[in-house]
């Protein structure tokens, strides 16, 4: 960093667009809902990586075993995701500390801007990647038995968060910047016309769509061979069970997805394609939308994989019930 700038009346990089300290109100509502939201969303992602842990030890087919890592990984992140961005926001309005005195360099602003990246691009990824593994599982399975080993599963995953990370990285090279955003507590990509800040910009709303559009195409795709499949005759019905499950979590983790994080993409491709002022307060909307990714997706595997363990620690029940069923149910309540 150039010396200028290290001296005590010079603006460094990412206090130049919104420099502290900013006219907010700080009441108690924002440090508790910052709490609570934290809170919730780390117990819910804590007691989902447990389910998964149990349902994980119990599976036995391969297929499963590969969803359930990336659901892992999924899931993982959210936390990692909460537990950073979130202490950092709660830090901030509960000790209302000026960050200017707290990082006159900006160092610790762009380590959030950061994780803010890689932890929005993290799921969105692996939600695509899921698709793409679920995709070819289900219309090439043959093609799929003989690649998709857990190893290389494991890899797909570190694949998928070295991608993410080396995009959250960019700015440190000079392409784009993270800026302190109001109310203070947070930074965040610089959304700019500026060439290097609006490429970015496009950078990180493109992949971000692309990752749920390319979801959506496989995803129904996939269900649409389901369906046809479920309404033939299937002599390996119950493998087929399987897959309709995972396929419902899919479907499920898609959806909220493209509700929590299109608005924010959108609003980013929008304001840098066609030069409109940014607006604070909708980019705070957006963004806290966007968090709330991470609260309801482990919710998802909670309430389908709850069932599960509960037939497993009780399977005579679960066999007796089963018999009352049709074939296509049994699967769900067996899952041998």
């Amino acid at each position: 960093m150039d010396s200028s700038l290290s001296s005590s009346n010079a603006t460094p990089l990412c206090f130049s667009i919104n420099s502290p300290p900013f006219e907010y109100n700080h009441t108690v509502a924002s440090a508790y809902f910052s709490a609570v939201f934290s809170g919730l969303g780390l117990s819910s992602n804590l007691f989902a990586l447990v389910v998964l842990a149990k349902t994980f030890h119990h599976t036995k087919s391969r297929a499963r075993s590969n969803f359930l890592l990336f659901l892992g990984a999924l899931v993982f992140i959210d936390f990692m995701g909460l537990l950073v961005t979130g202490s950092i926001v709660v830090s901030f309005h509960i000790t209302r500390f000026n960050w200017r005195e707290l990082d006159p360099h900006c160092h610790f602003c762009n380590f959030m801007g950061m994780s803010m990246i890689f932890y929005g691009l993290c799921p969105l990824l692996l939600g695509a990647t899921m698709a793409i593994e679920r995709f070819i599982g289900i219309n090439r399975p043959f093609a799929r038995s003989s690649s998709m080993t857990k190893d290389r599963a494991c890899s797909t995953v570190i694949m998928v968060w070295v991608t993410a990370g080396c995009i959250s990285l960019l700015p440190l090279t000079g392409l784009g910047s993270y800026h302190l955003q109001m109310p203070g507590s947070w930074c965040f990509l610089n959304i700019s016309s500026k060439p290097l800040d609006m490429t970015f910009s496009l950078i990180f709303s493109l992949v971000g769509l692309l990752s749920i559009a390319v979801s959506f195409l496989l995803n129904t795709v996939s269900v649409i061979t389901l369906l046809k499949v479920c309404c033939g005759q299937d002599s390996q019905q119950r493998r087929r069970d399987y897959e309709v499950e995972m396929m419902v979590q899919l479907i499920l983790i898609m959806v909220i997805a493209s509700i929590c994080w299109c608005p924010l993409l959108i609003y980013i491709l929008r304001t840098v394609v066609l030069s409109e002022p940014v607006q604070p307060h909708s980019v705070l909307f957006f963004l806290r939308m966007a968090t709330c990714n991470q609260i309801f997706d482990p919710w998802i595997y909670i309430l389908c994989q709850e069932s599960r363990l509960r037939c497993l620690l009780r399977r005579p029940c679960c066999q007796a019930a089963s018999s009352k069923f049709p074939t296509f149910f049994s699967g769900f309540v067996l899952r041998h």
